[in-house]
């Protein structure tokens, strides 16, 4: 049988192909040039190396690397710096550059801010191709496994547990050591033991220390290799150290506007994801889904002072505050403003002595009466055995009801949420692999990160739309971005002669900086 047969390696050829030629004119390694050629990376604060000795490489190639690399789910600087020698779409893309893996990793590090920039220049990409609709947004969050083992993070009970060990085993030495009076080597052995564990306790005593002066949170933490990123709970019952990834996504295309890396909980973080996403949209005429673990009353006071509607899932009623009879529960009860009192169930009123009582975050009236003595549902009602029922009502309580009424009268509206928060998580963690940060040492490294995550999404995500609708010349459709952008400089540099006359230092930060934290 006969097969194709390949070229003789020794050959030579006469005539031999550019390297531009070796690139089609619709890939996307295109795209990342024209993309990048677009910013003014100096503005966008992206740090110049100093230029003693040998030229440094130029910011824009090493961006380029790495978002070729992200949106080629390739993040270690060691394989980045193996393409370059091998990947013609590298090669192409940096002109036959060959950076060497410290380079392209302090690139990273060193950029953390600029790299959240470049991730808004991707969303007024978007904004400017009419790609984002700015009319129904969801907001989620994903866990993102740190580089730090749960070996090597600490609070106070594990702290503790160590000491308490420690402590055993320095007694039990103690009695080897008695016991073996006369045996110079097993003695020697013994003591090496016990100087090992006092070194040992002296380590746990430093993070004892550290925990007790620590007042930021109700349950300390250290990690003592990535000390940014914290314990938390991954699913269920699986824990991992690791930070918590918040992101907003938009419903006409599923594009990310906006992206933060915390090392907390939903709990706080809705508030300060709808300021931001009003900051960079430029509007707060839109409304936003969130899961219930977002549902806090001080968020959606955040979030009505904003003029933003929220969409929130209402979480069940937790079993201490359920009544033996769940059709009197406090839900049941009917609050009447004008009065400030409630209505029960029997007919009875409620009353509050116009007394507000502190919380841990927040602060509440109580509302009772003294007819739960004689009445006739009382063990229907409460389990109190003294006071009867006693209804609570916080200063969040009317906005907590106005996002409940949102959605009871739009259900189909949030079921929305899912699809549209979980397309970038489902991509960048079960597609390209992306669920673990690669750095450590910090939550601005993290941040780098995080960041290039977002703007390779966003790009393939354009990139792929944009085709679809037709527009397959990249330098084309990115041109009119280019223009925006470049005009920028200069009008800023007017807003800085104008405050400098007027004699403030600061000027309004741009488009493409805004929300940047």
């Amino acid at each position: 049988m006969e097969y194709q047969q390949g070229q003789d390696r020794s050959q030579l050829t006469l005539y031999s192909s550019c390297l531009d030629d070796m690139v089609g004119q619709e890939n996307t390694v295109r795209a990342i040039d024209a993309f990048v050629d677009s910013l003014d990376l100096s503005e966008l604060g992206f740090k110049i190396l100093a230029s003693q000795g040998r030229p440094p490489y130029n910011p824009a190639d090493l961006l380029k690397l790495y978002l070729y690399g992200y949106m080629n789910r390739m993040r270690s600087s060691r394989m980045l710096e193996l393409e370059c020698n091998r990947n013609i779409e590298l090669i192409w893309l940096l002109k036959n550059l060959k950076p060497d893996h410290n380079t392209i990793a302090r690139f990273r590090k060193d950029n953390p801010k600029a790299i959240k920039r470049v991730f808004r220049a991707t969303v007024a990409l978007a904004k400017n191709h009419d790609l984002i609709g700015a009319v129904l947004l969801a907001g989620d969050s994903t866990k993102l496994r740190a580089q730090n083992s749960k070996k090597n993070n600490y609070n106070k009970k594990k702290v503790a547990r160590h000491l308490e060990y420690i402590d055993n085993k320095l007694a039990e030495h103690e009695k080897e050591l008695a016991m073996a009076d006369g045996d110079s080597d097993k003695q020697e052995q013994v003591k090496k033991q016990i100087s090992h564990r006092k070194t040992q306790r002296k380590k746990y005593e430093v993070l004892a220390q550290r925990l007790e002066e620590d007042n930021s949170s109700e349950n300390p933490q250290i990690s003592t290799a990535d000390p940014d990123s914290r314990h938390q709970i991954v699913r269920g019952v699986i824990t991992e150290v690791s930070y918590t990834a918040q992101t907003m996504v938009d419903e006409k295309y599923k594009l990310l506007i906006d992206g933060k890396l915390t090392a907390e909980n939903d709990k706080k973080a809705m508030g300060m994801m709808l300021r931001r996403s009003k900051s960079i949209l430029r509007s707060n005429s839109f409304t936003a889904l969130f899961d219930k673990g977002y549902h806090t009353g001080s968020e959606f006071k955040i979030a009505h002072d904003l003029g933003i509607a929220t969409l929130v899932a209402i979480p069940e009623i937790g079993r201490s505050s359920q009544a033996p009879d769940p059709s009197y529960n406090a839900e049941h009860f009917d609050y009447d403003a004008n009065t400030d009192c409630f209505t029960c169930p029997q007919g009875q009123t409620l009353t509050s002595n116009g007394s507000w009582y502190k919380a841990r975050n927040y602060y509440f009236k109580q509302y009772k009466t003294k007819a739960c003595k004689g009445c006739p549902v009382r063990q229907l009602c409460t389990n109190a055995k003294q006071n009867g029922k006693i209804i609570q009502r916080s200063e969040f309580t009317q906005y907590i009801e106005g996002n409940k009424k949102r959605v009871a009268m739009a259900p189909e509206t949030y079921k929305k949420r899912q699809a549209l928060v979980e397309h970038p998580f489902g991509t960048i963690k079960r597609q390209w692999g992306f669920d673990h940060i690669m750095t450590k040492r910090g939550m601005e490294a993290a941040s780098a990160d995080f960041g290039f995550m977002l703007t390779a999404y966003n790009l393939k995500r354009i990139l792929k739309i944009l085709k679809v609708q037709g527009k397959a010349i990249i330098r084309a459709f990115l041109m009119p971005f280019e223009l925006i952008w470049k005009l920028i400089g200069p009008i800023k540099k007017v807003f800085k002669s104008i405050r400098g006359i007027l004699g403030q230092n600061k000027i309004s930060p741009s488009f493409f900086q805004a929300s940047v934290v």
